[in-house]
């Protein structure tokens, strides 16, 4: 990958007016909520901000030079969110400790990804790309995982690639979405949609805390200290769980049904099946 220099990005003008402008006309517009049943999705200015952006790219408004120096503007957005989220931590660190067990057992909810998707994407015709879309959430060390395993063209390696891939693109609008949406919804507390919402990207946790904070202004602090307790635990063992227990077990599973799929098929018979 073509490496970006600082000086570079900091003299791209255009690039920083465009941010500038998008980030104006985005918080002018102001947020929406929209009533779903007994629930509501809260559009907010970041879900716009990526929309227009994603337009912008497609106009001559926005060069491949400016994508490229755009890169590096992403990290050090998180790099402040993450620096926030320090802050707000400290505070907050007493009713963390008292949910400490939540925070830990909420690492659990990862399996959700093997249980619920694996099923549905081998019911699809996926056949061992399943295993590598549905072990993880697939972010950057679970892509690392699976490449080091199975190998970059292997069906594990297109797998995880194409979730990471949809993921970064659009993992970001989705959670932003449903968070606000199952919070308004459900009779469960929003801290632990708080905690649901560190899944070990930074991007993801921002838009889904930001839909839960537009939904309940008064637990700003605690949301944003509950997220961010998550996120970090998510990011220091969500590896280890997937190498020693997300994985294995997705493997386990996917060989199950097939097996099971495979009987029935020579069950239903003949030399058509």
């Amino acid at each position: 990958m073509e490496k970006v220099e600082l000086k570079t990005v900091i003299k791209d003008w255009r690039l920083h007016a465009i941010a500038f402008i998008l980030v104006a006309i985005t918080e002018a517009i102001g947020q929406f909520s929209i009533a779903v049943g007994p629930g509501v999705i809260l559009l907010l200015p970041m879900l716009y901000a990526f929309f227009l952006g994603l337009g912008l790219y497609f106009t001559p408004f926005i060069s491949e030079k400016n994508a490229k120096n755009a890169e590096p503007l992403i990290i050090l957005g998180v790099t402040l969110l993450i620096a926030k989220i320090g802050v707000t931590i400290g505070p907050q660190i007493e009713a963390i400790i008292a949910a400490g067990p939540a925070l830990l057992l909420q690492e659990l909810g990862n399996l959700g990804t093997i249980f619920l998707a694996l099923p549905l994407a081998v019911l699809l015709g996926f056949r061992r790309e399943s295993i590598g879309m549905t072990h993880s959430i697939a972010r950057e060390p679970n892509v690392g995982l699976i490449v080091n395993k199975f190998g970059f063209s292997s069906p594990e390696g297109r797998g995880v690639m194409a979730v990471y891939i949809f993921g970064t693109v659009f993992g970001a609008v989705f959670l932003g979405l449903i968070s606000g949406l199952l919070a308004t919804a459900t009779p469960l507390h929003p801290l632990s949609f708080a905690m649901a919402s560190g899944v070990g990207s930074g991007s993801m946790m921002a838009a889904a805390s930001g839909s839960l904070i537009g939904a309940y202004p008064e637990l700003e602090e605690q949301i944003v200290a509950f997220a961010g307790a998550s996120n970090l635990l998510s990011l220091s063992t969500g590896l280890y769980f997937s190498i020693f227990i997300g994985l294995p077990l997705t493997e386990k599973l996917y060989s199950i049904m097939m097996r099971r799929s495979e009987r029935k098929a020579a069950k239903g018979g003949g030399p058509n099946a």
